[in-house]
């Protein structure tokens, strides 16, 4: 429920995994689809807390050889789960050393993928789950998420004195695209590169919001150049 956006994927899940509870079965298989940044990792956790199982998260670019995933899948225990993120980036002989662990039920798979899993995962691993389409959040989502961001004391900022003018947050929901990550890093940005004023508050106006974004810009720019070089 604290989940922002995703209705209809939220309402659905609570079905899957609720069946999966009532039948005291292990869960089904489940493939994460949808742009970055809308928490596919983290309703991975919910999934896995939910169903009492422990998760192990690890990623696609990370496990370049087979012996990499020979040594994590060795390392579960029977019922855990396995998220993989950024799965499409598995290829052909990784996937099909995958299988029969996803086949024989040994570990629960939850994969993420940016890209189209019809074309990116093997036909015999996509039959064996269930896929969940992510959309991007509204713009009233990301809204919401920074309201709860910046009044959250435990996870956010709220324990800060961080004062937002509606057009500032408005211009950061309407800059993500959808994105929650990046509307929260945008924010962050805000907080940590603004003065406080004579109050002793951090206020986040139009003018902070719209300088944050352009370091925000220039500092991806920078991050890509120095990949390329």
């Amino acid at each position: 429920d604290e989940y922002v956006g995703q209705t209809s994927l939220k309402e659905n899940l609570k079905v899957f995994v609720g069946a999966a509870k009532l039948r005291d079965e292990p869960l089904d298989h489940v493939l994460l689809y949808g742009p970055p940044g809308l928490g596919k990792t983290t309703m991975s956790m919910i999934i896995a807390n939910e169903m009492g199982t422990n998760i192990k998260i690890t990623t696609g670019p990370s496990i370049e050889k087979t012996g990499d995933l020979v040594a994590i899948l060795t390392a579960l225990e029977p019922g855990d789960v396995l998220f993989i993120d950024e799965i499409h980036r598995f290829n052909k002989t990784q996937q099909d050393y995958l299988l029969p662990y996803v086949e024989d039920g040994i570990v629960i798979l939850i994969g993420a993928t940016t890209e189209n899993p019809y074309f990116e995962v093997n036909n015999a691993l996509l039959s064996r789950c269930r896929i969940f389409e992510l959309k991007p959040l509204e713009k009233q989502d990301l809204i919401r998420l920074i309201d709860r961001t910046l009044t959250d004391q435990k996870r956010g900022l709220g324990n800060e004195k961080i004062i937002i003018d509606e057009d500032a947050k408005n211009f950061l929901a309407d800059m993500a695209s959808g994105d929650a990550r990046s509307v929260l890093n945008a924010l962050e940005l805000a907080y940590l590169t603004t003065d406080k004023n004579k109050e002793g508050k951090i206020h986040i106006s139009l003018e902070v919001a719209e300088e944050c974004i352009q370091k925000k810009a220039c500092l991806l720019y920078t991050s890509d150049a120095a990949d390329d070089s």
